[in-house]
């Protein structure tokens, strides 16, 4: 397989794709048809080339996926929700020009703090439940008597169960479900164009659903890389500093995290095949086998930002 640098999430009866600066979100609407929507990708941070540097380009690769994945899910589920009732279509129809700009840009300032604030709320308790309830609980052993090393190590258990039960939990929810199938959707035909073949619903559907730069793969990266860093303050003595160092590792982790997936999903050589297993084991509680007319969605979004043809000339020298 050959990397194409297309990347995507799944989102309401929906995929995001994403290649270099433009991101399309595909969306089935309740009449069925596809919507499109494109945008050009912008960072978080702003164009400085200092987020184009080694780890810090995960932290601010990692913000954008937050960012944007919730600004897309936010859109998806306007788009695949019901349609817009009687009474505000007459509303903005009796509106003048004037009064109908004030009220977008109203609308557009109240999308942009839900947005912000779904995402500070997001990592927020991703920080708690994940990062401080495990060391927490960890830290009632000192009671009985455990070295920090001990605490360190239960931590680390901990935390890969608490990760672990919480992929598991929302794995059966049949909500989420019918979105994990829209996320193998997209794992598939990413897969599929990287494997030399034409993007077609056949081909598609005949791909894996399971990919080495998935998101499911980063996190549970992310959760060892934290568990091998959090080992530098075994020596650090008093509680606070040791949970603060935690916290401002945080940044640290993930752009460790994103080298190392990055580096994963380029490489075919036998060691990355090897670190790339967990990651892909994790990916059969978050992806599920998708119907066709979740291929023709994936399919629409990729076609949207990437010249998949061209692509399988130069690469795989494949007409198609």
């Amino acid at each position: 397989m050959k990397p194409s640098n297309i990347g995507g999430q799944a989102v309401m009866e929906g995929i995001m794709m994403r290649h270099k600066d433009k991101y399309s979100v595909g969306v089935r609407r309740p009449d069925k048809e596809i919507e499109i929507k494109i945008e050009d990708y912008k960072c978080t941070f702003g164009s400085s080339p200092i987020w184009k540097k080694p780890i810090l380009r995960g932290v601010a690769g990692f913000v954008d996926s937050l960012v944007i994945g919730t600004k897309c899910l936010m859109y998806s589920a306007e788009i695949a929700g019901e349609e817009e009732d009687e009474e505000d279509k007459q509303k903005k129809e009796a509106m003048t020009e004037e009064e109908r700009k004030k009220a977008e840009k109203k609308e557009n300032a109240m999308f942009k703090a839900l947005l912000y604030g779904t995402v500070a709320i997001s990592i927020g308790v991703s920080i708690v439940v994940f990062m401080f309830l495990p060391y927490v609980l960890a830290s009632l052993l000192r009671k009985i008597g455990a070295s920090e090393v001990i605490v360190t190590i239960v931590e680390a258990f901990v935390k890969l169960g608490l990760f672990m039960g919480y992929m598991f939990l929302i794995s059966r929810m049949k909500d989420i479900q019918r979105t994990f199938m829209y996320h193998g959707a997209e794992h598939k035909c990413i897969n599929c164009v990287e494997s030399g073949l034409p993007l077609t619903v056949e081909n598609v559907m005949k791909s894996s659903r399971f990919h080495r730069r998935c998101g499911t793969s980063f996190l549970f990266l992310v959760m060892l890389v934290s568990i091998f860093l959090h080992f530098i303050f075994v020596l650090v003595p008093v509680f606070w500093v040791r949970l603060l160092g935690r916290l401002l590792m945080i940044p640290v982790v993930a752009g460790v995290s994103f080298e190392l997936i990055q580096w994963a999903g380029r490489s075919d050589t036998a060691c990355a095949r090897f670190f790339s297993k967990p990651g892909l084991a994790m990916q059969k509680f978050t992806t599920k086998e998708p119907t066709e007319d979740m291929a023709e969605v994936a399919i629409a979004a990729v076609e949207a930002v990437f010249d998949w043809k061209t692509y399988l000339k130069q690469e795989f020298n494949v007409d198609a």
